[in-house]
């Protein structure tokens, strides 16, 4: 078995009951994209030669590489889409930034909100699951959970990750 497919399989023995896997469809895409949201909030220094891209690249920047690294190494293909998934989600943040702008919420408070909420819905369904997170043995496991149902998509079109 490859590794990225160890790992679905380990994260698979927590994530068998049909609600928290519901949950998990709803809650895991909510934390990353509040996570972009709350690391983009955070000050970043002024950088005189990304000129007009200066807004754009920030802490979040690193946790995108990061990641978008991680889930090359275990498979190229999941990064690809991931990395699509991950600019829709800069697009959302954006659009709350400038949301921000116009008068409305502060930001960070929007993704915080949205984070607090994933994560009492996560613990719910794991609650409901009888079975700890995966994180709490390996912490890559917060990485996985992305890509463990974003292979569900690839594979329900035959794309072979």
């Amino acid at each position: 078995m490859r590794p990225v497919d160890v790992y679905f399989a380990k994260y698979a023995e927590s994530h068998q009951n049909p609600t928290n896997k519901l949950i998990h469809w709803i809650c895991v895409p909510l934390i990353v994209f509040s996570l972009f949201g709350l690391l983009w909030s955070i000050p970043f220094p002024y950088l005189k030669f990304l000129g007009s891209y200066n807004g754009y690249f920030n802490w979040a920047s690193f946790l995108i590489a990061f990641s978008i690294y991680f889930y090359y190494k275990l498979s190229p293909i999941l990064s690809y889409f991931m990395l699509v998934v991950v600019m829709g989600f800069c697009l959302g943040v954006i659009e709350l930034a400038e949301w921000q702008k116009a008068g409305g919420p502060a930001l960070w408070l929007v993704c915080l909100v949205i984070f607090v909420i994933a994560w009492v819905g996560q613990f719910a369904g794991h609650k409901i699951e009888g079975k700890k997170p995966s994180f709490l043995d390996d912490i890559k496991f917060l990485l996985i959970g992305p890509i463990w149902l974003l292979h569900f998509i690839l594979k329900k079109y035959s794309i072979k990750y």
